[in-house]
């Protein structure tokens, strides 16, 4: 007898539920963001602080990060396919629960060895993680708005209308993720503070950490009930085989994603742009609290506790000023051009990180850090949406990754690098280096800009003239 078929691979419901509209999609993706980033809200603050106190340099800090770039290098692409193969709901799961792995290990740990190994899950929860959710929501709002049974989408044979919107909630999504990351950091500052008071055992700069293991857990449960995909054939024998075809498929969407990057000089170009990105985000992501505990109490090992409880509010701010410039990312985008405004904010953001290297005091650091996440944030939204301009449906989640897979080892060379160079030069040497890897990414937009003007011209060209 054969058995009933179960629900469908990659789909919370049954075949029966009618598929999500535009507007429901947009509101699960933004919620799932939220909640997805919301842990490394709680771990930006006290990440470096945390291992430095636990005796770790700021040079091993940088060589156990690595791993975490190494991981996602090996498996960026082939998870990439298995998203596009198997379906994004259930990578995003496993995701989940290899990123909670992470933080339990990344709790306890107290040697290279222990961080290393916290970083390397990490990197196997980057790369599963990396992709698949803006890819259901880019998927499933333009399915919709070409449905005419799904709730609010456009009209049918309006596709230019349809990426437009699909791109405005891609921009919504980078606000939320702006947004949670800042109220993460403000509530960490306050857990380091508080720590002692409600009981905590160990260390106060830990205690984020615990509270991240428990939300990232609770992430995982959204996921399973939120993310809804198109049915996939699930019952018995049939269903291994799809599983097995699945898998065999991986190769082969691997290597359509590297011959997509080939054959594109602007996706290339872009690829370049985000390992310059990639390299000089340590010198402001991971630098900053360091460089905060230095100015706060003259060495970095004397300012930690300190430099944990103000980097909460601080990360906190950089983070919401960085939900501001992504809400205004759009509207510059339309005045000037995605590639032309995305370009200059590479070179704005090298000149923050000098601010943050040489201004004086921490009223200075902190300044510069603001206006440094204030143009982080409007920059993300607007490569993301010259990235998708690149992708089709079927290799949109390999592109993603691609962008992914060149970012993480590009940020652990930067890491070993600059963390090398804080502990045998300074720590303002390192940020003006990495300020310099920023700035160099500008002109790499060109390409993206030859091609806006391209299109530009014909959309022109096609325009019937107007009425005399």
């Amino acid at each position: 007898m054969t058995a009933p078929a179960g629900p469908p691979v990659g789909s919370a419901v049954g075949p029966d539920r009618p598929p999500l509209g535009a507007d429901a999609a947009r509101r699960r993706y933004v919620a799932l963001t939220a909640l997805r980033w919301f842990p490394t809200g709680l771990l930006v603050p006290v990440l470096v602080l945390l291992a430095v106190d636990r005796g770790l340099s700021l040079a091993e800090v940088g060589l156990v990060t690595a791993a975490q770039g190494v991981v996602v290098l090996l498996l960026e692409l082939p998870t990439g396919g298995l998203a596009d193969a198997l379906g994004r709901r259930p990578l995003l799961v496993v995701a989940g629960l290899v990123g909670t792995a992470a933080l339990a290990v990344l709790l306890v740990a107290g040697s290279p060895a222990g961080y290393a190994a916290a970083f390397a899950l990490m990197g196997v929860w980057r790369a599963l993680d990396s992709g698949p959710l803006q890819s259901w929501y880019v998927d499933a709002a333009l399915a919709a708005d070409t449905d005419p049974h799904g709730a609010g989408g456009g009209p049918g044979g309006a596709p230019g209308g349809a990426q437009e919107r699909v791109e405005a909630g891609v921009a919504r999504g980078a606000v939320a993720l702006n947004a949670s990351v800042g109220a993460g950091a403000l509530v960490s500052g306050g857990l380091v503070a508080a720590a002692p008071a409600l009981g905590w055992p160990g260390a106060p700069l830990a205690l984020p950490v615990a509270v991240a293991l428990l939300v990232s857990a609770a992430g995982v449960l959204a996921v399973a009930l939120l993310v809804r995909e198109p049915p996939r054939r699930a019952d018995g024998a049939r269903g291994r085989r799809a599983l097995t075809g699945a898998v065999r498929d991986v190769p082969r969407t691997v290597v359509g994603g590297l011959r997509v990057a080939r054959r594109s000089r602007v996706l290339l170009a872009l690829l370049a742009v985000e390992a310059c990105w990639g390299f000089g985000m340590v010198a402001f992501e991971t630098l900053t609290p360091p460089r905060l505990a230095e100015v706060l109490a003259g060495s970095v090992a004397a300012g930690t506790e300190r430099a944990g409880q103000l980097m909460g509010p601080v990360s906190a701010a950089g983070w919401l000023a960085a939900a501001v410039g992504a809400t205004a990312a759009a509207g510059l985008a339309r005045r000037f051009g995605t590639a032309v405004v995305a370009g200059a904010l590479r070179v704005a953001q090298g000149v923050t990180v000098v601010g943050l290297a040489l201004l004086a005091g921490p009223v200075g650091v902190v300044t510069a850090y603001l206006a440094c996440y204030a143009v982080h944030g409007a920059s993300n939204p607007l490569h993301a949406a010259l990235l998708h301009r690149q992708a089709t449906r079927e290799n949109r989640t390999v592109v993603l990754s691609m962008n992914s897979m060149v970012a993480q080892p590009a940020g652990a060379l930067g890491a070993v690098v600059l963390g090398a160079l804080a502990d045998g030069a300074s720590l303002g040497a390192a940020m003006l280096v990495g300020a310099v890897v920023l700035a160099l990414a500008a002109p790499l937009y060109l390409p993206a800009r030859r091609q806006e003007r391209e299109r530009a011209d014909v959309v022109s060209a096609a325009r019937p003239p107007a009425p005399a």
